[in-house]
């Protein structure tokens, strides 16, 4: 049988797995990512595959690097939170190891997981929004992974949502990631705690009094001990990521869209579901749904479902929008056939 290992490089923390045919991973490891350090990035990478290499007879290494990765799989041309700028990581990767490496965006090896061994297993039409440090995406159509003309199709998260808004690490202002990622909402909230806001004062204390120790884990382990203002801080980030979900698939069209990525991990009173949204939104309505997985180096994403009000406000960012909840059905869309139509739950709970 034979083996990948594959490497998922983000800006906080770098995985490699040993993965089989059948896309089952068979061994793990996780370290920090030196995303600042472009060199230590690459050693990083290549002691975690000569680990893994050293149980299991790999073959082949695949590596999802969260950047803009050229049309031929070879070149990392630019990186929003990873000092990497036109690094021919394939290359570099190759000499180093000696063995044949691919290099794809990560969130596109993700949706591609999800096609082959996920959510979109019985779809020809898959969207597949990451949430983590930044917002990315995949798409397939057609049973195809799309790329774009240059290599760098479905880069969501740097999708303009507030004109003038947020300066975002690609240098635009107002990009959905800065907005819709944990990144984001760690800003805010340590923002508000930094401003002396008294609502902000039990996170504040679970950091010990010091701003920079609030993170993501913190806030939803605040959450799920009932802090009303690190809910509300998961819920702003909730409303994002659904305005902009549903603006992409009223322009895409996809028979499932997954939601995976390191903070679609933090439960927060929500559970895992394997669901379908229905393409076409009326009336504003939507629904999501997404993989039964985890997100791993496989490039698998772990899907959540729960219900926030977008009528509400918080957390110091501008609200996308308010009003309805975001309901509506979801439909199965089964490769080459037609799909059947059940109700569907609220899109955030």
């Amino acid at each position: 049988m034979s083996l990948t290992c594959g490497i998922d490089i983000g800006g906080t923390k770098i995985l490699g797995g040993v993965v089989d045919e059948d896309g089952a991973i068979l061994a793990e490891l996780r370290v920090e990512s030196p995303a600042t350090d472009e060199e230590a990035i690459e050693r990083a990478v290549c002691d975690l595959v000569r680990r893994l290499a050293a149980e299991h007879d790999v073959s082949a290494v695949g590596v999802g690097a969260a950047g803009y990765v050229d049309k031929s799989r070879s070149t990392v041309m630019f990186a929003p939170n990873i000092a990497w700028r036109d690094v021919a990581l394939r290359a570099e990767l190759e000499r180093d190891l000696g063995l044949p490496v691919v290099i794809e965006n990560d969130a596109n090896v993700a949706a591609w997981g999800e096609f082959r061994f996920g959510a979109g297993a019985d779809v020809d039409d898959l969207l597949l929004v990451t949430v983590g440090t930044g917002v990315g995406g995949g798409l397939v159509l057609d049973g195809s992974l799309y790329r774009g003309a240059f290599g760098v199709g479905a880069e969501i998260g740097h999708m303009r949502v507030v004109p003038g808004g947020v300066l975002c690490g690609c240098g635009n202002h107002g990009c959905w990631e800065q907005y819709a990622s944990g990144s984001a909402m760690v800003r805010e909230a340590r923002s508000e705690a930094r401003g002396g806001s008294l609502l902000a004062r039990r996170l504040l204390d679970l950091a010990d009094g010091d701003v920079d120790r609030i993170t993501g884990p913190l806030i939803t382990e605040a959450a799920r001990a009932g802090d009303p203002f690190s809910v509300e801080q998961l819920a702003t980030l909730g409303r994002w990521l659904g305005e902009g979900i549903a603006s992409l698939a009223a322009i895409l069209d996809p028979a499932v869209c997954a939601i995976g990525g390191g903070v679609s991990g933090h439960r927060c009173g929500s559970r895992r579901h394997q669901g379908r949204r229905r393409g076409g939104l009326r009336g504003g309505r939507g629904a999501a749904g997404g993989s039964s997985h985890d997100a791993g180096p496989a490039g698998r994403g772990g899907a959540r479902r729960g219900r926030t009000d977008p009528g509400r406000g918080g957390g110091g960012r501008r609200s996308p929008g308010g009003g309805r909840r975001a309901r509506g059905r979801r439909v199965r869309r089964r490769r080459g056939g037609e799909g059947h139509v059940r109700p569907a739950p609220a899109l955030a709970r």
